[in-house]
């Protein structure tokens, strides 16, 4: 169910800088006070939710500043279009080209590189394609194909299946028949699906390590984390909805929560977090060598104007 969100007034900047001053590192109750008992609406991806990162952030979140998450979990593309409603003050999601059409159109604003993970092909140990031989994510999508074994698609716009799309668009091979199988879901219930029909999938490393004790699929061709093709980085970002957009967003708290999980605080939640006694996640927002270019679209340069 989409969230819908509350009508608020739009913070001035004398409130903005109370909040963001607080999770950078301020003790003052003063200064947290300002955004204490507030809700910040987030719509995120279903693999924060389904690795259960999200309830270790919100908590923290929550813990810190007084503030309630109410998070909407869906895929990518989904929760860019709830954000472009104005039912969101801030989404986290992981397509970077989706998230730069977002922002090219004005609808958000202070863009940050989050975290990162990878990418991985899993499927049955039998692995009848032959996927484990493979070096590439083409390759073994085209394995996959030539032999036509069962491979279950997110088919939800989200950033795994955006991800499968980029992977299929540089194979030569293309998806389609009886042996592919769309399922409108999120990456927890594609895995269980992919489980029970014995087939191949594309998913992100944190929510299959988070489910792999209850799954009968393997890891058969890695992501760069293990050495694996860098066509699967999986990176994330988070940014804040634009407030000239949608007047009515909390674009203090949504600054508060960009500011607190980018903190030194907020980074060691995340990559403090494991589950099987594995890290799912990577935190990339501090660096003493700053990527200047999560601020804008991917590939973005200046003009000869220097505009």
């Amino acid at each position: 169910m989409e969230y819908r969100r509350r009508t608020v007034l739009r913070a001035g900047t004398a409130g903005i800088a109370a909040a963001v001053a607080g999770c950078l590192g301020s003790n003052s109750t003063d200064d947290e006070g300002s955004i204490a008992g507030e809700e910040l609406a987030l719509a995120t991806t279903t693999s924060t939710y389904d690795t259960g990162l999200l309830d270790e952030i919100n908590a923290a979140f929550q813990e810190r500043f007084g503030a309630q998450v109410a998070a909407n979990a869906q895929g990518t593309g989904q929760a860019i279009e709830s954000a472009r409603n104005g039912n969101a003050d801030v989404i986290l999601v992981h397509a970077r080209s989706q998230e730069d059409e977002f922002m090219r159109n004005g609808y958000g604003v202070n863009r940050r590189d989050l975290m990162f993970n990878d990418f991985v092909i899993v499927g049955p140990s039998d692995d009848p394609a032959g996927v484990s031989d493979t070096e590439q994510a083409t390759a073994a999508f085209e394995a996959i194909a030539d032999v036509q074994a069962m491979f279950v698609s997110r088919g939800d716009d989200s950033g795994t299946h955006t991800k499968e799309m980029v992977i299929w668009a540089e194979a030569s091979s293309e998806p389609g028949g009886e042996w592919y199988q769309e399922t409108g879901d999120g990456m927890g219930d594609t895995l269980m699906i992919a489980d029970e029909s014995n087939a191949y999938t594309l998913a992100d490393r944190g929510t299959f390590l988070s489910m792999q004790d209850n799954l009968d699929l393997e890891i058969l061709l890695q992501g760069p984390i293990e050495g694996g093709p860098e066509l699967l980085a999986n990176p994330y970002g988070i940014m804040a909805i634009n407030p000239e957009i949608h007047p009515n967003v909390n674009y203090q708290l949504a600054m508060a929560y960009i500011g607190f999980v980018t903190s030194p605080e907020g980074q060691d939640v995340i990559g403090n977090y494991t589950s099987n006694g594995q890290q799912l996640f990577f935190p990339e927002a501090l660096s003493d060598d700053p990527n200047f270019q999560q601020y804008v679209p991917d590939g973005w340069q200046p003009n000869s104007n220097g505009e």
